[in-house]
């Protein structure tokens, strides 16, 4: 660290290391309480079950996102009515959202009326009445949702890039499901997913801002220390590996003003020693969008070459991690002829990444890896969230000295290696919706995942 700045340095390490633990309590049950308190006037608590689509089958794909809308419809206590008051005249936020691999509710409030939320959603979780007449209602809805959806060309290609990277395998289902299932899913159907799935081992209740751990624990035990860990029915298997396959899938469509495409490749799971220098080399390939300044002047080599020669309209690259796979890949969106163009400069940052990347670079992509990470935690919804997705993928969570020492330790070696490792000659999986005339075809693609040179 130059001398000006040392001074600052110091502080920012003593920070990191003065932010409050996290507490972490197992019940009898197994149910994990994972909590950080920071003395704030306000505080979200949530359950995080270890339970998406990815543990669902063809039959059933939709009923953990069908169970997420029916959770606010009444439950044996309380009507939905009487649910809708309670929270509003709280003055609180309830909430919650499904994923691939995990489901969770969630509550914002005052931290005194901690202790309420915490009994709503465990009735919520526990007592759902999943009325006949609510569940046909909900149907209504959902399939609105599915129209909604299709309509937003970020997520229609991303679903599109999970079904053929993943195709023949959970992962490749969608989180909505199709819409014979939503017309087709019953009662029973919904009450076989929490029997099966809702069980203690699997949950986490994480809580952030003004909660006291101890109070949390017993909270815990007296509403939902009844979870069981037995089966009624078959115990389901385990959950199988999801194999990647590097394919294409396009849905040309010449009535569309952009082109929207991703390509992937096989990224590595949450637990997994490469994430953390794929991070960095996803934050090396960056983001960029027409409406930023910076133009050719942007460190990152493709927002400059985007900006300077107008190849794209925005791009940005992901790094999506599941339990024993992951996507790393870049997104963009751009005019009807340039998606070769645009292609060909992404392939040639990424070979530039497995060859020759330098160690400024890399400097620079650490700064704001941790700089992004950091921002992520700012609120106590965010540190919530950050606790209960931290104890469900490492069955900790990584203390943010830890994290940012791991960060820095990643070398311009090491985001070369691991690019060798995942990128380098490695078949993508393609996903392009709209004029995509203009993406080369498969192979070309595939060809120019490695260079021939003497």
């Amino acid at each position: 660290v130059p001398k000006r700045f040392q001074s600052t340095a110091t502080a920012y390490k003593q920070a990191l290391i003065n932010v409050p633990p996290t507490s972490l309590t197992q019940l009898d049950n197994g149910l994990r309480v994972a909590s950080e308190d920071s003395g704030a006037a306000t505080a979200t608590v949530g359950l995080w079950i270890d339970a998406g689509s990815r543990y669902e089958n063809d039959d059933n794909n939709g009923v953990a996102h069908f169970l997420e809308h029916m959770a606010f419809k009444g439950t044996s206590k309380r009507s939905q009515t009487d649910l809708e008051l309670e929270v509003e005249n709280m003055g609180a936020h309830l909430n919650a959202y499904t994923s691939r691999e995990q489901t969770v509710f969630y509550a914002k409030c005052l931290s005194k009326d901690v202790p309420k939320a915490i009994e709503i959603l465990s009735d919520i979780i526990q007592n759902s009445k999943l009325g006949e007449v609510e569940i046909e209602r909900e149907r209504g809805v959902i399939l609105r949702e599915m129209q909604e959806v299709e309509t937003n060309l970020q997520e229609v290609v991303f679903d599109h890039l999970h079904s053929t990277a993943y195709q023949g395998t959970s992962l490749g289902r969608t989180i909505l499901g199709p819409t014979k299932n939503i017309k087709s899913l019953t009662r029973q159907d919904l009450l076989d997913y929490v029997s099966s799935h809702y069980k203690s081992p699997r949950i986490v209740l994480s809580g952030a801002g003004g909660v006291n751990h101890e109070e949390l624990v017993k909270l815990a035990g007296q509403h939902l220390g009844g979870l069981s860990t037995s089966y009624e029915q078959e115990i389901p298997s385990l959950l199988s590996p999801c194999r990647f396959t590097g394919s294409e899938i396009r849905v040309r469509d010449d009535s569309m003003p952009l082109a929207h495409v991703a390509v992937a490749v096989e990224g590595a799971g949450w637990t997994d020693s490469d994430n953390i220098p794929l991070m960095v080399a996803n934050t090396l390939v960056g983001a960029w969008d027409r409406s930023q300044g910076g133009g050719v002047n942007n460190a990152s080599h493709l927002s400059a070459a985007a900006a300077e020669s107008n190849f794209a309209h925005s791009f940005q690259s992901f790094n999506t991690c599941y339990k024993d796979t992951g996507l790393w890949g870049i997104y963009w969106v751009c005019d009807p002829l340039m998606c070769e163009e645009m292609l060909f400069n992404v392939q040639s940052e990424w070979m530039r990444l497995c060859t020759t990347v330098t160690e400024a670079e890399v400097a620079r992509a650490r700064n704001l890896l941790k700089t992004n990470m950091l921002l992520q935690l700012d609120g106590t919804t965010p540190v919530c969230e950050d606790i209960g997705r931290q104890m469900l993928c490492y069955n900790r969570r990584i203390p943010l000295h830890e994290l940012e020492a791991r960060i820095e330790s990643v070398s311009a070696k090491d985001v070369r290696d691991v690019a060798m490792k995942y990128i380098y000659d490695r078949c993508p999986a393609v996903a392009a919706v709209g004029p995509v005339e203009n993406l080369p075809d498969y192979n070309r693609i595939r060809s120019s995942m490695y260079w021939l040179r003497l």
